[in-house]
């Protein structure tokens, strides 16, 4: 299993930061929690206040694909469709 790492960047629509960043604080504990979840940290966007961003580290692919499958993330999904104006993940593995 090679370790892998995620950048995933959510923009929240004009006047739905807080509801968004609350959404995004609800899921850190459970997926922390998760097997294979080594690192899972949001962070807010200095310049520019509706991006938050995560930066996490998997053991392996397979629990990144447990971790999109979970029932917390599905009801993130569920709950903040009307409020993301973009988001990208990008799934990244380590060259030096």
């Amino acid at each position: 299993m090679a370790e892998i790492a995620v950048v995933a960047i959510s923009v929240a629509k004009p006047g739905y930061e807080e509801q968004l960043r609350e959404a995004l604080e609800g899921i850190v504990g459970p997926t922390r929690k998760e097997q294979g979840a080594l690192q899972y940290d949001l962070h807010g966007d200095v310049q520019e206040p509706r991006r938050f961003v995560f930066v996490e580290r998997w053991e392996s692919q397979e629990a990144l694909a447990a971790h999109a499958r979970s029932a917390h993330i599905a009801a993130y999904k569920k709950a903040v469709a009307d409020w993301v104006e973009h988001a990208e993940i990008r799934v990244v593995s380590k060259i030096a």
